[in-house]
């Protein structure tokens, strides 16, 4: 075993060490695998590669991060699994510090809660270089090409509530009697950046005047839905290509500041890792256009709806797709 082999085992144990250590337990457990095909059959082999992959903990991202994990393994890398990291600024850090190689991340999240920006770039082209390049820059990591799907923020009532209150978009929670302005966020969402303060303020409905404290309730991430349509809160959290929204009958409010930044999501690597492996961007570039906001919305169903786990969700649309076999 060559000493850079050496060094990057030992750097993929303390990863792992340090992760759980820190308390982020990251989910590990069974991937399937498989042989490359279709459009990814020309791809040279990663054999001899070692590349730790790493995710969110949130149902989309893990799913993501275990296609990454198969599509790599399936091209001869041996990875390392560190999907599953609590929060998002754990998940960056970890890859800043080398600890993870490569994981899928949102372009709007880079730019507002990363790379400290006050204001989101309306274009969705303009907004991937901007984050591209700035990154790499200052990081050195590289943005291969986004999805077309845009899994932004939003706030979502029942319908009966939604007709009940007569409110259609985010505008129109100004209308409503104060009591009935409660809202159901996770906590990472109400210390963001890009979060619950400077949304309300936007909104003309500033947190503790035309918000009052004791109307926000703070949840897990996959606690808000069910709490929303059980009318808990009238206004709740969601990611826009979660599939709970149609199972639950949920209508999303029309964002009709353009408050919330665009969120395409684009696998980012380490610079030195692509280097020394730039096939990786041809093993995504083919997979990465098919991820739209139709596709992610029926995939994150599956897990979130229908109770299949991320990793078998994934492989089963990579089999599907003709990617893997």
């Amino acid at each position: 075993m060559t000493a850079r082999l050496l060094s990057r085992l030992a750097g993929a144990l303390l990863a792992a060490s340090t992760l759980v250590a820190c308390g982020l337990g990251t989910a590990g457990g069974f991937v399937p695998t498989g042989e490359l095909a279709g459009p990814l059959q020309s791809v040279e082999p990663l054999d001899g590669a070692s590349i730790s992959v790493g995710s969110k903990n949130f149902s989309e991202a893990l799913l993501l991060g275990k296609m990454a994990v198969i599509l790599l393994r399936s091209a001869g890398a041996d990875v390392t699994d560190l999907t599953n990291i609590p929060g998002s600024a754990s998940a960056r850090q970890a890859q800043l510090e080398g600890q993870v190689d490569l994981q899928w991340e949102y372009t709007g999240t880079a730019w507002i809660a990363y790379l400290g920006h006050e204001e989101p770039i309306p274009d969705e082209r303009g907004q991937y270089e901007a984050v591209r390049d700035e990154d790499l820059r200052e990081n050195g990591l590289v943005w291969l090409p986004p999805a077309p799907m845009n899994n932004t923020y939003g706030f979502a009532a029942t319908s009966a509530n939604a007709q009940r209150l007569g409110v259609a978009s985010l505008s129109d929670i100004a209308n409503i009697p104060v009591p009935e302005r409660t809202f159901c966020v996770e906590s990472e969402f109400a210390n963001r950046n890009d979060g619950l303060q400077p949304m309300l303020e936007t909104y003309g409905i500033p947190l503790g005047s035309g918000v009052p404290r004791e109307n926000i309730r703070t949840l897990d991430t996959g606690a808000i839905y069910e709490a929303t349509a059980r009318g808990d809160c009238n206004f709740g959290e969601v990611f826009t290509t979660d599939g709970r929204i149609e199972a639950l009958d949920l209508t999303v409010l029309e964002d009709d500041r353009k408050f919330f930044p665009i969120y395409n999501v684009a696998v980012v690597v380490r610079e030195e890792t692509l280097t020394e492996n730039p096939q990786i961007a041809e093993l995504f570039a083919p997979v990465s256009r098919k991820l739209t906001d139709e596709t992610l919305i029926e995939l994150n169903g599956r897990i979130d709806v229908d109770g299949q786990e991320p990793a078998e969700v994934a492989y089963d649309w990579l089999v599907q797709e003709g990617f893997v076999e």
